[in-house]
């Protein structure tokens, strides 16, 4: 059985972690197959949205498979921490946006997965934390530097300094999530009707847009102004550039090729 179920709408691709029985946990075949699923997302100009989600009701993931963990070398522990790394590193690059649907927990890895998205939408029953402190181990694949530029360094410290697991309404009040949904159905419905807003708009100036912000905030401002000025110049000799200015002026909605 597949770790990872792939399905697309239109332009948006759905991921689904595979592994209900395990509460989606991470193990080393699961880690591989979503690096693949990805980097065919990457390359995949009928796809111009990513939706990440768990299969079932209870669990978004909780992490790594620690009934796993537990049969593995140290050296093998080390493999499976620099893997985990480089598929959120690579769900993070991604040049389309992306949005992690939270269904229910997400713990540890699978909090630094979601974090690793663009957008986070989360079922108001789900709860959430970056908890590897207390197991004696640090987040160490992604959420100790992306949670602080998310919610700040104070409060990132005390979410993983002190392991807590929080709500949804917190998550939202923090700005770590975007929406929170009653049931499950709905978050997908919600996650699906956000993608539809970012669509409407030229798949090529959303992915220059999102590499300018995600560039720029790791350097100074004279150097991300150039970063955005780069990106703008991709647009400029564009199809879809040149399809708004004719729907514009005639007064229709434009219509996007990718191009």
């Amino acid at each position: 059985m597949s770790c990872i179920l792939v399905e697309k709408f239109d332009f948006i691709s759905v991921i689904r972690l595979n592994r209900p029985d395990a509460l989606n946990a991470f193990n080393y075949e699961m880690l591989n197959e979503l690096q693949s699923v990805i980097e065919g997302i990457r390359i995949d100009k009928d796809v111009r949205a990513v939706i990440f989600t768990g299969v079932g009701e209870k669990s978004f993931s909780v992490g790594a498979d620690l009934k796993e963990r537990k049969t593995l070398s140290q050296e093998e522990v080390r493999r499976n921490i620099y893997k985990i790394g480089e598929v959120f590193t690579a769900i993070d690059t991604l040049p389309q946006p992306t949005i992690a649907a939270i269904n229910g927990f997400a713990f540890g890895g699978g909090m630094e997965m979601a974090l690793s998205c663009d957008f986070r939408f989360a079922v108001r029953e789900a709860k959430m934390g970056l908890t590897e402190t207390s197991l004696g181990i640090i987040p160490g694949a992604g959420g100790t530097q992306r949670l602080p530029r998310i919610i700040g360094e104070p409060k990132a410290l005390e979410l993983i300094l002190t392991a807590k697991r929080f709500l949804a309404e917190e998550a939202l009040e923090w700005g770590l999530v975007t929406g929170v949904s009653e049931k499950p159905q709905q978050l997908l419905d919600e996650c699906h009707a956000f993608a539809e807003l970012l669509l409407k708009n030229g798949p090529i100036a959303l992915q220059q847009a999102k590499f300018a912000i995600k560039q720029g905030m790791n350097t100074d401002l004279q150097t991300g102004l150039q970063i955005e000025r780069k990106a703008y110049e991709v647009t400029i000799p564009t199809k879809d550039r040149i399809e708004a200015l004719a729907a514009f002026s005639e007064k229709r909605a434009p219509v996007f090729i990718g191009e």
